[in-house]
């Protein structure tokens, strides 16, 4: 890796082994090595962006993402081709090469799936307390506080609702004192929760922080335009619902109601009818 990747001058030996192998290594592992030889890269790259959006900021998640896949492509077709063997002796070996394969794909899609699951899991608990975030917000920019001190203060409160959004905020407030721009702050905020509603308000902060407008004006709208939404949320989930639970109805609740209604009915009608039926 240091002879395919680094800048630096190697022995020659390592040098006539890598060369012939650099081109297709290259091609091959770059996306993975890139991300820890090449810092500026990474800090850029949508994988980090849905890391983040996630809540993973550790420095060790991109290697276990990495890891995760590379195991999970081998190792599910591997399981798959052992079970064939074992349990089936006369299956084609074509079925056996097209489990094995899609096996393979699936494992290698499987954390794609499992960290789109945790970003939808977070957004949605951030979308649900952000506008009572913003009240306490609100509260505190009318009360006289900055904007960089009510983001402290709100972090520390908002952390009993949600701990996703304390820390978010406990991040802006870091970013604030190590001497960010308020925009660029507020814009790395908005990029790590990654929802369309946060973005408009962080251009709405940044308009009014530019403009001079009144902080807490549009805080309060805002505030108003995210319950307002919410609650829609909230009444398009219960009007789906009746469509939801018809099938459980049909096929697992029916039946059974028919069989303890009905049922005892049809056996008094068997134990009358029988015996004629017999004697006839």
């Amino acid at each position: 890796m240091t002879a395919l990747f680094s800048t630096t001058p190697v022995s020659p030996v390592i040098s006539a082994i890598t060369s012939p192998l650099s081109t297709p290594v290259k091609r091959w592992l770059e996306p993975l090595i890139g991300v820890t030889l090449n810092a500026d890269r990474w800090l850029t790259s949508p994988l980090r962006v849905r890391f983040s959006n996630a809540g993973l900021n550790g420095s060790s998640v991109v290697v276990f993402y990495f890891v995760a896949k590379a195991f999970l492509a081998i190792a599910l077709p591997l399981l798959v081709f052992v079970l064939s063997l074992t349990f089936t002796t006369q299956t084609p070996w074509l079925l056996v090469m097209v489990a094995t394969s899609i096996a393979s794909v699936f494992g290698y899609f499987l954390p794609n799936g499992v960290l789109d699951r945790l970003i939808a899991i977070r957004q949605r608990e951030l979308f649900l307390a952000f506008p009572d975030a913003l009240d306490l917000l609100r509260v505190c920019v009318e009360a006289g506080l900055g904007l960089d001190a009510a983001v402290e203060r709100v972090g520390r409160e908002i952390q009993i609702e949600s701990q996703s959004l304390a820390q978010e905020f406990s991040l802006l407030g870091l970013e604030l004192r190590a001497g960010a721009g308020r925009a660029n702050s507020l814009r790395n905020l908005a990029l790590r929760i990654g929802l369309e509603d946060i973005d408009s308000l962080v251009s709405m902060l940044i308009q009014a922080d530019r403009f001079g407008t009144s902080m807490a004006d549009s805080l309060r709208t805002h505030s108003e335009t995210l319950r307002t939404k919410r609650r829609l949320v909230a009444e398009e989930a219960a009007a789906k619902l009746p469509v939801k639970i018809l099938l459980p109805l049909i096929f697992c609740v029916f039946p059974s109601l028919f069989t303890v209604l009905l049922g005892p009915a049809v056996i008094n009608v068997l134990h009358i009818l029988t015996p004629r039926l017999l004697a006839v």
